[in-house]
């Protein structure tokens, strides 16, 4: 009995990681667009955020066999800009 309790909260754990990592990937999304908005009107932007949000993605990713994110840069951003 007490195995089939382990399994329930071993799959508990990786239902609420997956809820979070998708809650992190919106929020990281949403930061990227924000940080292309601040690019194509043409102001200082920073990545600091879309990292930060990207760091908790990757912890939770290591954790539970996850697709990591890559860090964004402010060249990434640009390079983007100017192929769109």
């Amino acid at each position: 009995m007490a195995v089939h309790l382990q399994i329930a909260e071993q799959v508990k754990n990786h239902r609420q990681a997956q809820k979070d990592f998708l809650a992190l990937d919106a929020a990281r999304e949403q930061a990227i667009e924000a940080v292309f908005q601040l690019a194509k009107a043409g102001k200082p932007f920073q990545t600091n955020e879309i990292n930060q949000i990207t760091n908790e993605m990757n912890q939770i990713a290591t954790r539970f066999q996850f697709p990591a994110r890559k860090q964004v840069t402010i060249e990434m951003i640009n390079q983007f800009l100017t192929r769109n």
